[in-house]
C-alpha cells in the first residue's frame, strides 16, 4: 500500500491494477486550463477532479476562497468514482503537487489511507515515456446511488481549526501557525489575490516551494524533517496549524510534514482569504 509518495516506475509496474488515478491539474488564473489539458492528454484511466468544483465547497465571501465541501457529500463523490476501503489511489497534477496534496489531505480527511501523490506529477510521467490517452473517463457508479448508504466514520482523522480558534490562540498561545505562502505575500509586500497583505500575528513562514528539490520532486524525508524542526524548534507537530491563502498550499506543508514523520498537524481551511474577510481580525506585516 502506498500512503504518501509513489514514483513513476512504481506506478508503471502496477499498470492494469484496479487502482484509482486522479488528475487534478489546475491553474488558479485560468480555471479551465487543467480540464482542457486533461481532455487533451492524461494517464490512462485517470479521472479529472476540478479544484474549484470538486475539491472545494461554496465560497460565501466570509469562509475563504476554497472552503472544504461537505464531508459526506465529498465521500460520496469519491465513491461514485469507484473508491472503496481497499482501493489504492494515486493523484497527480502539473508537477509541484500543490493540488495533489490537497486531494491527498481530503481523502485522509474522510478516512482513506491508501492514497499517494505521484512524485513529479504529469511532467515526471511524460519524461518517463508513460502511455497517455485523451477524452474523458466516465464515473463508475452514480453519485446518487452511494450517497444514502455511504459508511462514513464520525471520527475525523485530519484535524482542522476555525478562525475563532486562531483568535483564541492569539490571546493564549497553544499552537503555532505555519503559513505556506510566498515570503513577499507573508510580509505584506505583495498581494495579488486577497484584499489585504500580511499574515496572522505570530505565524511562521514556510513557503511550499521549499518542500521540493530542484528536479520538482519532494526532498528526502530526513531533509524535510530537519528543515521543519529547525523552523518549529521544540513545537510538536500536534501543536502546528497549517495555513496559506485559501487552504490549498497549506496541505502541501502538511503532506511534507507527514512524509517527514511529523504527524498530527492541523489545517486552517479558510486560511488567509477567510481571515481578512473580517477587518476586525489583526494583521501583521514584515517578518
Amino acid at each position: 500500500m502506498f500512503t504518501h509518495l509513489i514514483q513513476v516506475d512504481e506506478l508503471l509496474q502496477h499498470r492494469g491494477s484496479n487502482w484509482l488515478v486522479f488528475d487534478v491539474r489546475y491553474n488558479l488564473q485560468q480555471p479551465d486550463a487543467g480540464r482542457d489539458a486533461y481532455l487533451a492528454q492524461h494517464i490512462p484511466g485517470a479521472f479529472y477532479l476540478d479544484c474549484h468544483h470538486d475539491l472545494a465547497g461554496e465560497a460565501r465571501g466570509t469562509n475563504g476562497r476554497h472552503p472544504l465541501p461537505d464531508r459526506k457529500a465529498f465521500a460520496a463523490r469519491m465513491r461514485s468514482k469507484g473508491l472503496s476501503h481497499r482501493t489504492q489511489v494515486v493523484i497527480y497534477d502539473d508537477g509541484n503537487a500543490m493540488f495533489a496534496a490537497r486531494l491527498w489531505w481530503m481523502l485522509r480527511w474522510i478516512g482513506h489511507t491508501a492514497v499517494a501523490v505521484l512524485d513529479g506529477g504529469w511532467h515526471a510521467w511524460q519524461q518517463a515515456g508513460g502511455a497517455v490517452e485523451s477524452g474523458q473517463n466516465s464515473p463508475r457508479v452514480s453519485e446518487a446511488q452511494v450517497i444514502q448508504s455511504l459508511p462514513l466514520s464520525s471520527h475525523v482523522p485530519m484535524p482542522t481549526v476555525t478562525a475563532q480558534h486562531i483568535m483564541e490562540n492569539l490571546a493564549e498561545p497553544v499552537f503555532v501557525v505555519l503559513d505556506a505562502r510566498a515570503p513577499e505575500r507573508f510580509r505584506g509586500e505583495e498581494e495579488p489575490i486577497d484584499r489585504v497583505g500580511g499574515h496572522i500575528p505570530g505565524a511562521l513562514n514556510r513557503p511550499m516551494s521549499l518542500n521540493l528539490a530542484e528536479n520538482g520532486q519532494f526532498k528526502r524525508p530526513e531533509q524535510l524533517q530537519q528543515e521543519f524542526q529547525a523552523l518549529l524548534g521544540d513545537t510538536p507537530p500536534q501543536h502546528v496549524v497549517n495555513q496559506c491563502g485559501s487552504g490549498i498550499t497549506a496541505c502541501h506543508n502538511l503532506f511534507a510534514m507527514e512524509l517527514a514523520g511529523l504527524s498530527g498537524s492541523a489545517l486552517y481551511p479558510g486560511s488567509w482569504s477567510e481571515w481578512v474577510s473580517d477587518p476586525q481580525r489583526p494583521v501583521a506585516t514584515a517578518e
